[in-house]
């Protein structure tokens, strides 16, 4: 079998330490090597000028930085843009970048395809293929920053250095909470000041609700979290969120007032995708801010994004506003979010990377 060279790209700051122990180096090489990587944007460790020639020769030999290979880029008429990256000859994932005035958000993936299965979702449909490596995952973050530099985008200023991307949502392809020690790695980089030094609550984590997963990401890198959820009851949920069987609305709500006991500013985002005569009720609407209330809870609500052979439709207008008024008379915060990306299959569960795959 062929030497494998290590993958610097996705290490954490630990790891990374860890890694220059085991080559006899000390550990202030790693905070070097991850701003050049990260900060810098350095593939070529003979570029990395501040190590020893011998530390540079000796990566090159037993080390490598690899990215996901860009094969698909398409700009939406509301400048939301998607890439299709090849992260091995048989799995592709997306990313998707949204602009907007004080922000811009970068949706990246955890997983090749899914193993959810919610049937409202076109990763879904596409089963599961397997779990990105954290360097895949922080890949994505990389690429982004550097394709939209280079494409001129109007930077955001929220703080002294204007950038083009100060959110990141792992809420693209999969389910990140199945893939936990890789998107703990890549979420650690985010944070890490050395790196992309993104505050706690500008990074999130998405889930259906994978209980045991939800407590030790808590313990170990508590970003802000979103609770797929798409259902006020367990019948209806069962249906449209599979794992919802194996951990019901009640254990999922609890690991959610844990999530958030460490910090109580903090809020859980409940993601709601309205579906037409499913989910759309006014009685849905006020079983689910019975749910909801007492905890501290922002409601996004998602009109269903259609895919081929979807199953669903889209809320009416009217049906989408009662439902939201229903859940602010609650004194619940409510938003209804706004469809971006979807002219090319860029929005909110119509991410569907291996469908490209010859």
């Amino acid at each position: 079998m062929p030497f494998q060279k290590t993958n610097l790209l996705g290490l954490s700051p630990d790891a990374l330490t860890a890694f220059f122990a085991d080559i006899k180096e000390r550990p202030f090489r790693a905070t070097q090597v991850i701003k050049w990587i990260h900060q810098q944007g350095v593939l070529d460790f003979h570029d990395m000028t501040n190590l020893t020639k011998g530390l540079r020769a000796q990566l090159a030999d037993i080390a490598e930085i690899k990215l996901p290979e860009i094969v698909g880029h398409q700009i939406s008429r509301d400048k939301t843009q998607k890439w299709l990256l090849r992260v091995d000859p048989e799995n592709c994932v997306e990313m998707v970048f949204i602009p907007e005035d004080d922000r811009g958000t970068l949706c990246v993936s955890s997983q090749a395809g899914c193993l959810v299965h919610c049937p409202f979702c076109a990763t879904g449909k596409q089963g599961f293929r397997r779990n990105l490596t954290s360097g895949e995952i922080i890949g994505q973050l990389w690429l982004a920053e550097r394709l939209l530099a280079e494409n001129q985008c109007e930077p955001v200023s929220l703080s002294k250095t204007p950038r083009n991307i100060t959110n990141v949502v792992l809420m693209g392809m999969g389910e990140p909470l199945f893939n936990l020690d890789n998107v703990i790695a890549a979420t650690r980089l985010m944070l890490n000041d050395n790196a992309y030094g993104l505050a706690r609550r500008r990074v999130t984590v998405s889930t259906a609700g994978v209980v045991p997963a939800m407590d030790k990401l808590r313990e170990r890198c508590p970003v802000s979290l979103a609770v797929s959820l798409h259902a006020p009851s367990d019948s209806l949920r069962n249906e449209l969120v599979p794992l919802n069987r194996k951990y019901p609305i009640k254990a999922l709500l609890d690991a959610c007032r844990r999530y958030v006991s460490h910090a109580p500013k903090d809020k859980i985002t409940f993601e709601y995708v309205l579906l037409r005569d499913r989910n759309d009720r006014p009685d849905d609407a006020r079983q689910l801010a019975r749910l909801l209330k007492g905890l501290p809870a922002k409601i996004n609500l998602i009109p269903f994004n259609p895919f081929p052979d979807a199953p669903y439709r889209r809320p009416r207008p009217a049906a989408i506003e009662v439902f939201r008024n229903i859940l602010l008379a609650q004194d619940l915060m409510t938003i209804t979010r706004k469809t971006r990306g979807d002219d090319i299959a860029a929005a909110c569960g119509q991410l569907a990377g291996n469908k490209y795959i010859a």
